[in-house]
């Protein structure tokens, strides 16, 4: 029998389809985060119209490598700004969630991308997928802030 690393982590299966987000344990609400380091971009929002783009700018704290947050365990100590993201937290943040998020398409009702990690099981599909910042990203020690509408980029990436 294959080894199933959803089992292994200790989740139900497909827990994405069949519980709310607001029933997920925190390992199931964990495991939605498909690793493709979109949401450790720097943004910016237009004063105007409220649009928020994202920029190719990333947190000190990305791992531009694995797309994994260096310090995930003490993020909020180093970058105090750093979003937690909660169910409860979800819709107050989704302006700023990328389009391809599992925790904002599965707000949204819709489905978990082909490519996502408890689809195939195997953590290295969405990079495969074209759809991570992997390689793709400055830091932002390295730009001027007054520079970062220089490195907007265009979702769905």
């Amino acid at each position: 029998m294959k080894d199933d690393p959803i089992r292994r982590k200790g989740l139900r299966p497909r827990y994405w389809e069949r519980f709310a987000l607001t029933n997920l344990s925190a390992p199931e609400w964990e495991a939605l985060c498909d690793g493709c380091g979109k949401c450790c971009l720097n943004k910016l929002e237009d004063g105007d119209t409220g649009e928020v783009f994202l920029t190719r700018v990333a947190c000190r704290l990305l791992d531009d490598v694995s797309c994994h947050c260096g310090q995930y365990d003490i993020r909020k100590q180093i970058v105090p700004e750093c979003i937690t993201l909660t169910p409860s937290t979800l819709e107050k943040h989704m302006s700023w969630m990328p389009q391809t998020c599992a925790y904002r398409l599965l707000y949204q009702g819709d489905k978990l991308p082909e490519w996502h990690p408890l689809l195939t099981g195997d953590p290295e599909s969405v990079h495969q997928a074209g759809v991570s910042m992997r390689g793709c990203t400055v830091p932002e020690f390295e730009i001027d802030e007054d520079d970062w509408e220089d490195h907007i980029i265009e979702e769905p990436i």
